[in-house]
């Protein structure tokens, strides 16, 4: 595949809505600095299916300008949740983070700049490319640092693949009664279908008005998931299907 760069998550879906790139993909979660904003709420509106998932092992480096050295750095700049992900690094080197558009660009302004004191946190490609120095090697705060990726595509694909089992994702919102959550989950509970995600946000401006996205194990035509779909319809007001894909092998 042939990578095409976008400026932001909505020009990501975009490319992929017109026709301009196969397959998009799109970080939702990273298990140090936890969820990614603003995915959980372009999912839905976007047109697109979640068709794969991919979970991607994350290095950060300490980039700077030719010559300069670990302690010249005073200030660094990447992308917040690459930020997020480096907290300790950083404050034992008294490091001041600047957030940046995304971990490319901000090394791109720092070789622009060339300005000793400050740095970049992205990839050894990132500094190759720019010719920036590496200063530190893999400094994320934990070694196991994940991110999880969505593809997705424009037609969804429903087919039992891959060998690690299926995944399904899905955004409901409930009806405005007592206890419909609990009720709606029970079905998960009973039917014995594993929940691996769930989390709410706001819709439509309203404080009342709550969405939830989740993930679950299994694949819609597996009975107990059937069985608990059927459920959570009967205490919901909406129900969308986002994708249904093949695990990744990573997650187990």
């Amino acid at each position: 595949m042939e990578a095409l760069p976008c400026r932001t998550f909505e020009d990501v879906i975009e490319s992929v809505r017109k026709g301009e790139a196969d397959l998009a993909m799109l970080p939702v979660e990273n298990t140090t600095y936890g969820r990614v904003a603003d995915i959980h709420r372009l999912l839905p509106d976007s047109g697109l299916h979640i068709v794969d998932e991919a979970f991607v092992r994350v290095h950060i480096n300490l980039l700077g300008v030719k010559g300069s050295q670990l302690g010249d750095v005073r200030n660094a700049q990447s992308h917040t949740v690459l930020l997020g992900q480096c907290r300790a690094f950083l404050r034992e080197h008294g490091i001041h983070p600047i957030t940046g558009a995304d971990t490319a660009g901000s090394a791109l302004h720092v070789a622009e700049l060339g300005d000793k004191s400050l740095g970049a946190l992205a990839s050894e490609l990132a500094g190759e490319i720019y010719g920036l120095d590496v200063l530190a090697r893999h400094i994320e705060d934990h070694d196991n640092n994940t991110t999880r990726f969505l593809v997705m595509a424009r037609e969804p694909d429903l087919k039992r693949r891959g060998s690690s089992g299926m995944m399904t994702s899905f955004v409901f919102r409930v009806r405005n009664i007592p206890a419909a959550l609990y009720k709606a989950m029970g079905g998960f509970a009973t039917n014995g279908v594993n929940m691996t995600k769930l989390e709410s946000y706001m819709v439509d401006g309203s404080f009342s008005a709550t969405q939830f996205y989740a993930d679950i194990e299994g694949h819609p035509d597996d009975r107990n998931v059937q069985l608990a779909m059927e459920e959570l319809d009967y205490f919901t007001s909406h129900i969308k299907l986002l994708g249904v894909y093949p695990a990744d092998p990573r997650r187990h």
